[in-house]
């Protein structure tokens, strides 16, 4: 299996490697969108920043953030972080096993350290405000409060910083992608009408602010009964279709299994607790093709 499992490796490595790549800040933007702001001072040394995004909250995107940035430590042994911008609803404290962690530590230039596990550096507002007390904060507190987590943090250096973005298109997602410039998003949704129709507003924000869309992932595709057989939950390939209507990359399609959200709840991704399993080679195979079709920030003039 190992030998397959590095042969089909070799093989993928080989497809891509003349794939064309998403170019990073700079991008002219197009007609009535942003441009990409510089990379702040607290991020120089991050060499890639991907946004997990979802038109509409439940589908899955915490999830798969998480599992995105174990599986790049984990199986391609680079740096990574994660940033969690869901400022109403953080779940990476739990999602990581980090809940009961404390504080962040200051260091001399008076950065917060992020948080590790799983060989991935963690910010959330989770581990700055106590677990029962809600975030009842206006448009410019939240902009603050990310804000101080992106400039005020000590994330470099790394390969790739994950950003687990809070649900929808509004004034947050926004305003997070005027602060960060993002080499890409990923969109995450479920196969159902009204879960697509969300992820079409999706693509078309990232797309007015120079953001490119590097894939979609079908989270709950589907069920697998006693006897083996695919059970369309939710529909059948809803997502593919528009995946290929907007001429975006489909990354993969994570089956409705109840062992992720048993593993998340604990606080051990299947990234991590089950790295052969079919989850486990899934978010593996989504998290290498992310790091082959994208490149490095260019390094500052």
């Amino acid at each position: 299996m190992v030998a397959a499992r590095r042969l089909a490796s070799f093989a993928a490595r080989r497809a891509f490697a003349s794939a064309p790549r998403v170019p990073g800040p700079g991008t002219p933007p197009p007609p009535g969108g942003f441009k990409q702001p510089p990379v702040p001072e607290s991020l120089r040394g991050v060499q890639r920043i991907i946004a997990v995004a979802s038109g509409k909250g439940g589908v899955g995107k915490s999830t798969t953030a998480v599992n995105l940035a174990c599986a790049t430590a984990r199986a391609l042994n680079l740096r990574v972080g994660l940033l969690d911008a869901d400022v109403f609803g953080p779940s990476v404290p739990i999602l990581m096993n980090l809940a009961e962690a404390g504080m962040p530590a200051i260091d001399e230039r008076k950065r917060m350290l992020p948080l590790e596990n799983y060989g991935v550096k963690c910010m959330s507002m989770g581990f700055l405000i106590p677990e029962e007390r809600a975030a009842v904060w206006r448009g410019p507190m939240v902009m603050g409060a990310l804000g101080k987590m992106v400039r005020d943090t000590a994330w470099a250096p790394l390969d790739v910083l994950f950003v687990d973005m809070p649900p929808g298109t509004g004034d947050a997602q926004i305003s997070i992608s005027q602060q960060i410039p993002l080499t890409g998003a990923v969109i995450v949704s479920t196969p159902q009408e009204i879960a697509l129709a969300d992820v079409r507003r999706g693509v078309n924000m990232y797309t007015k602010v120079a953001a490119p869309i590097l894939g979609f992932v079908e989270n709950m595709a589907h069920f697998v009964d006693a006897d083996g057989r695919k059970v369309y939950v939710f529909g059948q390939g809803g997502v593919r279709r528009t995946a290929e209507e907007h001429g975006v990359e489909l990354l993969g399609e994570v089956p409705l299994d109840p062992s992720i959200g048993t593993s998340s709840d604990a606080g051990r991704p299947v990234a991590v607790s089950a790295p052969d399993g079919g989850a486990g080679r899934l978010y593996e195979a989504m998290a290498r093709r992310l790091i082959e079709k994208t490149a490095p920030f260019p390094e500052p003039s």
